[in-house]
């Protein structure tokens, strides 16, 4: 019997490596779509088998098929379609899911449903804890005012550049996309996931943008997450509603060590009672 060559050993050895690789599962929020993940895909995937499930394009026949026949978008909905994409195109749990904003409530409405097919939980920006939240994506369609959509997802403002508005201007105009749009809008705004935060058995990492201008009351929504009784909270300094893009590297470290137990200590700077202590109340809070 021939022994093998180095290079099969090594490719032997590759192939074992990947296919052992936990799977990591991304889910975007009402703004986004999978190419969010862009600048953390390459990132994660050297110690996971990451997944993007499409669940909002909002131009896809699926979607415009279950809004034709009266179907409503609601976080259950999405739920649903995840728990298929998960049963039907991966099959390994059990999956740490990382989400984003709405992404947030698909996720641990998934996970209460489906407890021992969850590993880690990793939630950014997450909606739906506590309070009202600032939606631009609504004015944006309405007023078709994109510059105001895109800029008040981040703190750096040079992130919200010409090109991803024209982007954003772009798809509001093609009309299929934008029903679906409304139609998630109008089944997802208001939405709570409030009663079930408590109910959630998985270790949390929750992270937090500081100067998050969508959610209306970012300590409220800190202290509501702290009912989750395996929760991990970080807020970063000067970061918007979307950390995985505004700080990449950071945010890529963070989850990769808590995913791989490795995140033994938050520094001090991202402390979220730390953060707490020194501010109460939100500058984000929307007055009366």
């Amino acid at each position: 019997m021939r022994k093998p060559r180095v290079g099969q050993i090594f490719s032997l050895r590759t192939l074992s490596k990947y296919q052992t690789r936990p799977p990591m599962i991304l889910v975007n929020g009402l703004a986004e779509q999978a190419d969010s993940w862009c600048t953390n895909r390459p990132a994660w995937s050297k110690q996971f088998d990451v997944k993007v499930p499409e669940l909002l394009v909002y131009d896809g026949d699926a979607l415009h098929r279950h809004i034709e026949t009266g179907g409503e978008v609601t976080v259950g909905y999405l739920a649903d379609r995840l728990h298929t994409f998960l049963e039907e195109f991966v099959q390994k749990p059990p999956y740490h899911l990382v989400g984003s904003s709405l992404g947030c409530q698909v996720i641990l409405t998934y996970a209460i449903r489906n407890p021992e097919k969850v590993g880690k939980i990793v939630l950014m920006a997450p909606s739906g804890f506590y309070g009202d939240e600032n939606l631009p994506v609504i004015e944006g369609v309405s007023r078709s005012n994109y510059g105001t959509l895109v800029g008040s997802v981040f703190y750096r403002k040079y992130l919200a550049n010409e090109d991803l508005i024209r982007a954003f201007e772009r798809k509001f105009k093609d009309r299929k996309w934008k029903k679906g749009v409304l139609k998630t809008l109008r089944g997802t705004v208001g939405h709570s996931v409030s009663d079930l935060l408590e109910k959630v058995p998985h270790p949390v990492l929750v992270i937090w943008g500081a100067d998050d201008k969508v959610l209306s009351d970012v300590p409220g929504s800190i202290r509501a997450a702290d009912r989750m009784i395996r929760a991990r909270q970080v807020v970063i300094p000067k970061c918007g509603h979307a950390p995985q893009i505004e700080k990449s590297r950071l945010v890529n470290s963070l989850v990769s060590k808590y995913l791989r137990d490795k995140l033994t200590n938050v520094p001090q700077q991202l402390d979220a009672a730390r953060w707490l202590r020194q501010n109460p109340v939100s500058s984000t809070t929307v007055k009366a």
